[in-house]
């Protein structure tokens, strides 16, 4: 089966497990993700489950249901949005005559099919087989409806990697000790910035909040950005100036999502590093989605497993502003209100980064915490320590200059504004001098 197939997408409704939750939000979500991966939605729709049959998850009616909707609306794939066991899939494939893919199988076949780098492929790989391990060794009739490789989409399977599961490890094992020289790489990379005085920061949100094209509109960049779940997969970096600073490091990575695959979580980790790494955390949240508050507590959870934030009070050493991204889709009604908001929290700022508007204000609360605690200090610098000189005029504001006679010959006298941490670094520079 190939991109364009058929489709019928069934989000069950598990009493006591989702209150409060928008259903009909996230019945719109798990279209977006099948849309994602370039599938036709045949019909949608959701179904209440009262009690969770461990052999099919649905009752026998309504897997009767769901098979004839199938029939009318000629589907060739079935998406569960919600975690099958492999029981439950296999049963369902028996009893419908068709591929069923849950929750964790599309999202994973979506990080498979867009991840760009090396090292996101090697993420998406190791994924792929924690999650498949257990599915993949129980019968080889449910094998052949997989293909070869890590994808679910597919014909038979082209290698028998997935049949032996003393094979599965070994790959799974090489794929973390890659993974493992990956993440020693990037904190080699992390340290060489941090010696830099360049500070980091971090777009964090939900899938398709509008991360990369507050990214675009920040850089001048053209990272790939469409209302689209899951555009960005692989971290993107890319130099900005601001006001007051010569240069800082915008960083753009995958987005969060609700139920997001624990496999991925563990997989994704090096990428997501970065956020723990960072100066400030930029949260773009999707003010438009009338599911946002829900998807900012999904945000916060995985800020919270990756210890970025306290787990029990919120707080976190990161300074965090949430950004109300998509102004430009709300009613003018909305908008005042949501201007009230803005204006009692300094920690928000509202914008519409496909228009532009608000990004101005943005970048002075960006600056503003970034030049938190400056201070001013004089320096006496002989001049055969140029790089020192250089550094100061390159990641601090010089107020005033001047050359004088120490009597012990000359020297630079130098009043720089550098806030704690480029201070510190200077510091560091000096020792190293």
């Amino acid at each position: 089966m190939t991109r364009g197939a058929r489709a019928l997408v069934v989000c069950p409704d598990i009493r006591g497990q989702r209150v409060g939750e928008d259903m009909d939000a996230r019945l719109e979500e798990a279209r977006g993700l099948a849309l994602a991966i370039g599938l036709e939605i045949a019909e949608s729709f959701i179904v209440p489950v009262r009690e969770v049959k461990p052999n099919t998850l649905f009752g026998s009616g309504q897997v009767e249901n769901i098979g004839i909707a199938c029939e009318q609306a000629e589907a060739e794939l079935v998406i569960v949005d919600g975690a099958l066991s492999p029981i439950q899939q296999r049963n369902l494939e028996d009893r419908l005559k068709r591929k069923v893919i849950d929750r964790t199988g599309l999202i994973l076949e979506i990080f498979g099919e867009r991840a760009a780098t090396a090292e996101g492929r090697l993420q998406v790989e190791l994924a792929h087989l924690d999650y498949q391990q257990s599915r993949l060794v129980r019968s080889w009739t449910h094998l052949e409806r997989q293909r070869g490789g890590f994808g679910f989409l597919g014909g038979p399977g082209e290698t028998q990697i997935e049949a032996d599961r003393r094979m599965i490890r070994e790959r799974m094992g090489k794929l973390r000790r890659e993974l493992e020289q990956v993440r020693k790489t990037r904190e080699l990379h992390r340290k060489r910035r941090g010696r830099a005085p360049w500070p980091v920061i971090a777009l964090v949100g939900y899938t398709n909040a509008g991360k990369s094209t507050l990214f675009n509109r920040m850089t001048g960049a053209e990272v790939m950005a469409e209302d689209l779940l899951f555009a960005t997969l692989d971290p993107t970096m890319r130099a900005i100036e601001l006001p007051g600073i010569e240069k800082a490091i915008l960083s753009d990575t995958v987005g969060f999502i609700s139920d997001l695959p624990t496999q991925l979580v563990a997989a994704f980790r090096a990428t997501l590093e970065e956020v723990m790494a960072a100066d400030i955390i930029l949260h773009v949240r999707d003010i438009a989605n009338p599911d946002s508050a829900a998807q900012k507590r999904e945000v916060l959870s995985v800020l919270a497993d990756l210890d970025v934030i306290d787990a029990e009070d919120g707080g976190s050493e990161i300074p965090i502003i949430e950004v109300w991204n998509k102004l430009d889709l709300l009613d003018d009604e909305r908008r005042e209100a949501l201007a009230e908001l803005v204006a009692e929290d300094d920690d928000i700022v509202a914008i519409s980064a496909i228009t532009g508007e608000g990004t101005d204000d943005l970048q002075r609360r960006v600056n503003d915490i970034l030049n938190r605690g400056s201070r001013v200090h004089e320096f006496v610098i002989p001049p055969r320590e140029g790089e020192k000189i250089a550094w100061l005029h390159a990641h601090g504001e010089v107020l005033e200059e001047a050359q004088f006679d120490t009597g012990d010959g000359p020297a630079q006298r130098m009043v720089v504004r550098l806030s704690e941490k480029e201070f510190g670094r200077f510091a560091t520079l000096g020792e190293k001098a």
